[in-house]
């Protein structure tokens, strides 16, 4: 998939996604050196990594980290993501997901790295006028989650005018499935994904699984999201790493493009597990969009990317795999 060998520091690398993107590089032969304060990551996820533990609001130790391994190119995954919790706490999200992504960005100038690959945030979009959602609809975010991730993406739009930076900015939408065949799976704490949280139901870790609203303007009443598998979110940024030494600005939506209800979710879990649990139907949350998908045609063109496991059938599986085999989820005891 790629043309040479390059040595990447992957902050957040301990994290869900950062983990499997790491697996993914020494997969591919490149050097993955993992930059992580385990608040949110595991240790037990990275065990084969060169693993640096150490804060991004941290400048020598970033920039010494930069030169001390040669670093060519850099993949930010250390954001907060919990929107309620942003909404409750907008400093905490401005501090970690902004100024500490600016000290990162400083840090690679001063150490002479331009490659930037950043985990962004369908949340750009805030309430879009119309799905599906492609990267020309209006970046209006509702809430500090979306809108630190944001002033992220402006802030490297100037860096690379300046002449300083190439970047991309990867959209997610609905990050899910356990990556390598069910042996990295999610484990934040608290979680708050629906198809852990639906698994962790049929497992019996939690007594119910709540509907929040079932008269929306859906074909089962239930919300619709966009989810893609972990394995090919991965992919797109080893793809669009590549892209970088042709264009100093990329910015891509990364979804399947087609949605499932939060229902199909549930029934999928019953039909994997082939356990029963308790759904409770409850009302509406404010802020919450009967659709939300993505319009990733930009990126199957201009990267050639396709999501190889498109069917929420492969992503509960891979998911349910891990959850079964980590009830108790990483257990970090190096």
């Amino acid at each position: 998939m790629n043309h040479r060998s390059t040595k990447i520091l992957v902050c957040g690398g301990a994290g869900y996604i950062g983990s499997n993107m790491t697996a993914l590089l020494a997969q591919e032969g490149h050097t993955p050196v993992v930059f992580d304060n385990l608040s949110k990551g595991h240790r037990a996820a990275v065990r084969e990594t060169r693993l640096v533990i150490g804060d991004l609001a941290d400048r020598a130790l970033l920039v010494r980290t930069l030169r001390e391994h040669a670093i060519e190119a850099v993949m930010h995954f250390a954001a907060f993501i919990e929107v309620g919790e942003s909404v409750q706490e907008p400093l905490k999200y401005y501090q970690n997901n902004l100024s500490n992504t600016q000290n990162l960005l400083a840090a690679m100038a001063e150490a002479g790295v331009a490659k930037f690959v950043f985990s962004s945030t369908a949340a750009v979009y805030g309430m879009p006028p119309r799905v599906p959602i492609t990267e020309d609809s209006p970046k209006e975010p509702i809430n500090p989650y979306g809108e630190t991730k944001l002033a992220v993406e402006r802030m490297c739009q100037y860096q690379a005018r300046a002449g300083k930076l190439h970047f991309a900015a990867l959209r997610y939408f609905n990050a899910c499935g356990a990556g390598g065949n069910g042996a990295r799976g999610e484990d934040h704490r608290p979680e708050s994904h629906l198809i852990p949280l639906v698994i962790q139901a049929a497992m019996g870790q939690r007594p119910e699984i709540k509907i929040y609203g079932t008269d929306y303007p859906t074909p089962d009443g239930t919300c619709i999201r966009d989810y893609i598998h972990i394995d090919d979110l991965c992919r797109a940024h080893l793809l669009a790493l590549n892209r970088l030494d042709e264009r100093p600005e990329l910015a891509y939506n990364l979804g399947n493009g087609q949605g499932y209800s939060v229902r199909q979710v549930i029934d999928t879990v019953r039909r994997v597990s082939g356990k029963s649990f308790k759904v409770v139907e409850a009302q509406r949350r404010p802020g919450d969009p009967p659709v939300l998908t993505s319009d990733a045609t930009k990126a199957r063109t201009e990267l050639g990317w396709r999501p190889e496991k498109p069917q929420l059938e492969d992503m509960v599986e891979t998911a349910w795999k891990w959850h079964t085999e980590h009830p108790g989820g990483y257990v970090d005891d190096l």
